[in-house]
């Protein structure tokens, strides 16, 4: 019987893990799993867990037993939750490219776009059981604080970009308060003044020595997990060919300055459907659009650029993908 090229990838990649779990356990223990021979093709092996892990230009040594513990629980998870962590990386392709250079013209680290996986998955139209909205998870009254427009026809928490700028700007303006970028992401989830007000009524000086609520305990060491896995991706069991990334579509700008009363009318004036309006402006969030007296600018793709017609090329990192020579 013929195994396809699929079938043989998944094969040998099994037979990889076996192979490098069988080289990093002793030899009792590596002949036991020899003698077992494991029915499945592949082997559930702990990730290791490092003493130091980078985060925003700082080495933070976890050795500590809840650091190291807190650690590989949320690598251990994002390692084993295959499906969503690669779906993760299929749209980074898309979104990185966005976020980044806003990032960096604003001062704020790189590593705060791992912000916006954890807390959407990089879905631009996430929406929490909190009502926390968009692909930073802004709550409307925190939006609105840091320039976000809300209306009954327009969510800004939606807009790529300008939700984007906002989360910068309350990012800089934690980091005035605390000075380390660790307590800022924590203040993310948490909020500035209850990271404040613990600091204070616990006698502390670091984030991590914090007794919090579970949520906000658990989530600067995901961003950590997350970063590691998305800097190593095939360490972790993660073989990505670029044809398997979504590629970035070009858009046309259209301002509007206009109150727009069909926007399914709209849509087809510019050759392409409703639904694709919405889900290239996915700020929109009515049939109509009211301006204010503003300004928006519509993001309208090319019909020739909806579909796969070749595999897609356009790889944000390198370091994502294996050749396929």
């Amino acid at each position: 019987m013929r195994m396809s090229r699929n079938n043989l990838i998944s094969f040998l990649c099994g037979g990889i893990v076996c192979l490098t779990a069988c080289i990093s356990l002793g030899s009792d223990d590596a002949g036991k799993v020899r003698e077992d021979r494991p029915v499945v093709s592949s082997m559930t092996v702990s990730p290791e867990v490092p003493s130091a892990v980078p985060f925003c230009g700082k080495l933070i040594d976890i050795t500590r037993y809840n650091m190291r513990e807190a650690y590989d629980r949320e690598l251990s998870s994002f390692t084993y939750f295959h499906s969503t962590t690669l779906l993760l990386f299929k749209r980074a392709n898309r979104y990185f490219p966005i976020i980044e250079p806003i990032l960096k013209e604003n001062g704020i680290p790189d590593d705060f776009k791992y912000l916006a996986v954890i807390e959407s998955s990089l879905n631009p139209r996430a929406t929490s059981s909190a009502r926390a909205v968009g692909l930073w998870q802004f709550m409307q009254t925190t939006a609105r604080e840091y320039g976000l427009t809300i209306t009954p026809t327009v969510d800004e928490r939606c807009h790529v970009e300008k939700s984007t700028r906002a989360a910068c700007r309350y990012l800089r303006t934690a980091y005035e308060k605390y000075g380390d970028w660790a307590a800022v992401a924590a203040s993310y989830n948490g909020g500035m003044g209850r990271i404040s007000g613990e600091l204070r009524k616990q006698d502390e000086e670091s984030l991590f020595d914090l007794w919090l609520v579970e949520e906000t305990t658990r989530y600067v060491y995901r961003v950590m997990a997350i970063k590691q896995i998305f800097e190593h991706p095939a360490k972790y069991g993660f073989i990505i060919r670029a044809r398997d990334l979504y590629k970035p579509i070009p858009t046309k700008d259209v301002k509007v300055s206009r109150d727009i009363p069909d926007l399914a009318a709209f849509a087809k004036e510019q050759g392409i459907t409703y639904a694709d309006l919405r889900r290239f402006n996915p700020w929109l969030r009515d049939r109509k659009l009211l301006t204010g007296g503003k300004t928006y600018i519509l993001a309208i793709p090319l019909a020739s650029d909806l579909y796969y017609k070749t595999p897609n090329t356009r790889v944000h990192d390198p370091a994502w993908v294996v050749s396929e020579n």
